[in-house]
């Protein structure tokens, strides 16, 4: 016997679900047919002189087409006497009626009125369609999630929750009508729905390892929903109840709708988990109106702003958030399509008010006639804008995105991958960037053999089989293709004479990248495909090199010819420049010199003697400054600011302009660096005497923690940017790569009347000293990223 009962207990916990489905469609079918069977009319009534008078109907554009007014007397209700209807007295309401008998106020005239259940639009579609379709669309998503679980704890709360949210939802027509079994659904199931978002958070904290915030026994909770349901029964019996019972039922709900907030804000602001920010927005969102248009003003005030059926449309949305959250397998979805959806309502929002307005003052509409357009006018823009976007994406490649995630993204993963200089390491790097950024595990790269058509994997911990990896396709994908197949996505990566590297992304049948993750990896492709092609370089090139030092052989044949042909040309410009100044000084010199020895008069030998030795020192003055130009003796005795005070002072002396300068005292460990800032200060002094034709140039030399910086500026005629680029002129070109040879930032502004301005920053570290092999390899690996 005792066995028998574990048996059956067995059985009906495995079962669990169709009892759940059986007593959901008994309450839910009896409800819709309690809904549908009378006309809802909510026509509130005042005895004055033992008549019944109309204070205010509900749907009041239906009942001016009735000629139903404020006060208007009563008579009878479906062939009863109005003062023989129950509850009269407690809940003076005309709740439902197919049959009016009334005496019109302004006429006096007796009035017959007939109602059908559809006579009524606003009844029809808030208290009719809407909760069949929910009640309806609630039980698929339930079956379907039984179906799909993974969380089987986790999904069964969520089911009952669904259903519960959708017997409350659904309830509203029959307990409006003051049924018994309608007013006992409404008031239990929407305290227990709350009760089951508590355990079900309960159990969610403790599926993310997260402390959980309140009693650990959750199942005392549950009698309150109970002692709800016992309440109404009573309230039955004795209707007096009913209006503190629902008060009650209204303060519980807010209770415990405040404390969901609290568990879930104060979770959040703890951990900092997304997926708890999500959980809160999704509940916040749909409640707001609820609690503020209905809940708060019918407990203070005893009178709504909006109506329940109106404000409970809100809540539809409350499990279907939820549904997202357990489904996916990324969060970060949920995530996006909230932000996106949050950038949507805000426009449509934002127009859909300023349109009720502009109707408001034009038109005479009642609030619910408002409350429709508002609905209209709101989810169409919303599509219009999901329209929009798709439309934007096929034919433009233009992507929503609210806070430049992707393009973030996508600068981020390239300068990861681009700090290693093996193919291997490369590609091991994107899988893993790639992973982060999707929050996709299961990515893969595969290469393709074309001699002997085999395909082996990159982590080379899971086998393909022919059935999902497509060699056909394989060989068709080509640069910038991504095709999904029942397993993957597959994507082209690069190609050689050799292989064909390919990404595999796992889908797992439940996974589908959006349109903008496609483009970004798409781009994201395009980058890598270069990458490899320009690491195949490197790779070759270290090679060379490692071949040359395992032969101990520091000749490298490219780098002496690129050596040889600076040298040339650097030799060739200072040929030119002597040629133009100190040999045509001294051939000058030969001449005058040639004069005064063939002399005839002997009276002028002092005085061209003269003029010829001040020219010989004015040639020696100048070769001493093209020796100093090449090499300032200043700077290897007495240091940098001493060459450099000597510098200005000679261009003080040739300068037509005012010369404002600061030169601090620098303490470098590479002597090289005090070099490299002499020569910028003598380009850059150069060009303000030959070209800026300036009455103010400043330049300063400024300590900087970890280096030192160079600002230079004037009030000269300035110049165009493309023609410095192009034309290499004022030795910029030059200036920047003495800069970039130390790994320094160079940057100029200017404009034609502008004036010029120049910073100069370097910073002192190991990529200013002298290179070893593995810090070339390094330089090499930065310079292709």
């Amino acid at each position: 016997m005792f066995r028998n009962w574990i048996l059956v207990l067995s059985s009906l916990k495995n079962n669990w679900l169709w009892l759940v489905i059986s007593t959901y469609l008994i309450l839910g079918s009896y409800l819709i047919y309690v809904t549908y069977s009378k006309p809802y009319l909510g026509i509130k009534l005042e005895e004055e002189n033992g008549q019944w008078l109309i204070v205010e109907p509900y749907y009041k554009e239906w009942s001016n087409k009735q000629r139903i007014s404020a006060g208007d007397i009563i008579l009878e209700v479906d062939g009863n006497n109005i003062n023989e209807l129950n509850n009269i007295k407690y809940y003076p309401v005309i709740r439902e009626a197919k049959e009016l008998k009334f005496v019109n106020q302004e006429d006096g005239q007796l009035i017959h009125l007939q109602i059908a259940p559809f006579d009524i639009p606003e009844q029809f579609f808030y208290i009719l369609v809407l909760p069949a379709c929910y009640y309806l669309l609630s039980l698929i998503v339930s079956l379907y999630l039984y179906k799909k679980q993974k969380n089987s704890s986790l999904i069964n709360l969520l089911i009952l929750f669904i259903l519960t949210v959708s017997l409350a939802y659904v309830s509203i027509g029959a307990s409006g009508r003051l049924d018994s079994v309608g007013t006992i659904v409404n008031r239990s199931s929407m305290i227990l729905c709350l009760v089951l978002l508590i355990h079900f958070l309960r159990n969610y904290f403790l599926y993310l390892k997260l402390k959980w915030l309140l009693i650990r026994n959750i199942k005392f909770i549950y009698i309150i929903p109970l002692i709800i349901a016992f309440l109404s029964i009573f309230s039955i019996i004795d209707p007096s109840m009913n209006p503190l019972l629902s008060i009650i039922t209204l303060w519980l709900f807010f209770i415990l709708l405040l404390l969901i907030f609290g568990i879930l804000g104060i979770g959040y602001s703890k951990y900092k988990t997304p997926q708890l920010k999500i959980f809160l927005l999704s509940i916040i969102s749909p409640f707001l109106p609820f609690l503020f248009l209905f809940a708060i003003p019918q407990i203070i005030f005893h009178k709504y702003i909006l109506s329940a059926d109106i404000c409970s449309l809100f809540l539809m949305l409350i499990p279907y958030s939820f549904i997202f959250t357990q489904l996916t397998e990324r969060i970060f979805d949920m995530e996006y399509y909230i932000t996106r959806f949050r950038h949507y309502f805000n426009f449509s929002f934002a127009f859909t008010v300023w349109l009720l307005m502009g109707l408001y003052w034009i038109t005479d509409l009642d609030i619910s006639r408002m409350t429709e357009i508002f609905f209209f006018s709101f989810l169409s823009l919303i599509a219009l804008f999901y329209i929009k976007e798709k439309i934007d994406y096929h034919k433009r490649k233009i992507l929503f995105s609210t806070k430049g995630d992707y393009m973030h993204k996508m600068y981020t993963t390239i300068d990861s991958i681009g700090r290693v200089i093996k193919i291997e390491d490369l590609l091991e790097k994107f899988v893993i960037e790639v992973a982060l950024h999707l929050e996709i595990n299961h990515i893969d790269v595969l290469t393709y053999d074309f001699q002997t058509y085999q395909v082996t994997s990159l982590s080379k911990s899971k086998e393909y089989t022919q059935n999902q990896i497509d060699e056909v396709l394989l060989e068709e994908l080509r640069l910038g293709d991504i095709k999904k197949t029942e397993h993957f996505y597959i994507a082209f990566i690069h190609q050689d004479v050799n292989y064909k590297r390919i990404l595999v992304v796992d889908h797992n049948k439940s996974i589908y990248l959006k349109d903008e993750e496609l483009l970004w990896l798409e781009l994201l492709l395009l980058y890598l495909n270069n990458f490899i092609e320009n690491t195949k370089m490197v790779e070759e090139l270290l090679e060379q090199l490692k071949h040359m030092k395992e032969a101990d052989n520091n000749q490298l044949p490219w780098l002496n010819k690129l050596l040889w042909l600076r040298f040339e040309q650097e030799k060739y410009q200072l040929a030119q420049e002597l040629h133009d100044t100190i040999l045509q000084e001294q051939l000058h010199i030969a001449r005058e010199m040639d004069v005064v020895i063939h002399a005839k008069k002997t009276t002028n030998i002092q005085t061209n003697l003269s003029k010829v030795h001040d020219h010989m020192v004015a040639s020696l003055n100048d070769l001493r400054g093209y020796c100093e130009n090449l090499k300032p003796p200043l700077l290897d005795t007495l240091g940098l600011n001493a060459a450099l005070e000597k510098l200005i002072q000679k261009v003080h002396k040739r300068a037509e302009f005012v010369l404002i300068y600061t030169i601090d005292r620098l303490y470098l460990e590479d002597e090289r660096l005090n070099l490299m800032i002499y020569r910028l200060f003598q380009e850059l002094l150069n060009n303000a005497l030959k070209h800026s034709y300036a009455d103010t140039v400043e330049i300063h030399l400024l300590e900087k923690e970890d280096g030192f910086e160079i600002n230079y500026s004037d009030d000269g005629v300035g110049c165009n940017m493309d023609e410095i680029i192009h034309a290499d002129s004022m030795g910029i070109r030059g200036m920047q790569e003495r800069v970039q040879a130390f790994n320094g930032k160079f940057s100029i502004k200017t404009n034609v009347g502008d004036g010029v301005s120049i910073k100069i920053q370097v910073n002192e570290g190991e990529h200013t000293r002298s290179y070893d092999y593995n810090t070339y390899n390094k330089r090499l690996a930065q310079s292709r990223g």
